[in-house]
């Protein structure tokens, strides 16, 4: 059996605002921008081309939805930005302006630090011990 996390939903306020974001200043790649009407659009970046996971940007659509914009994980870190030189992204991703939430730690399965996105959202740039 060959099975995989193609994409995972992140609602967000505004398509082109989160474009921007996620390929300005965290470096992603657009995959997919395809219009579905309605003010629909299919949207996925990645943190690099031919990446096997890529998020599917979903502007929200309902108050509800809304609601859920930057918490969708209970203020938690919810997702994982692993690097192979940790050093080099985090220095890039400060330089773009990417808000980090503490300074870089070493723990047991590599280094860290954590950074919220333009909507709150938390996130680990992560490079994991060899």
């Amino acid at each position: 059996m060959n099975r995989s996390i193609g994409s995972i939903a992140l609602v967000v306020a505004d398509y082109d605002e989160a474009i921007a974001y996620y390929t300005q200043s965290l470096g992603f790649v657009l995959l997919e921008d395809i219009d579905q009407g309605g003010g629909k659009r299919w949207v996925r970046v990645a943190p690099a081309d031919g990446a096997q996971t890529a998020l599917l940007l979903a502007q929200a659509a309902t108050e509800e939805q809304a609601s859920r914009i930057g918490n969708q994980t209970g203020g938690r870190v919810g997702f994982f930005l692993h690097t192979d030189d940790f050093r080099r992204d985090h220095a890039a991703m400060l330089g773009r302006g990417v808000r980090f939430m503490e300074t870089p730690r070493v723990e047991t399965y590599g280094t860290v630090a954590v950074f919220e996105d333009l909507y709150g959202n938390r996130w680990d740039l992560l490079e994991l011990k060899a």
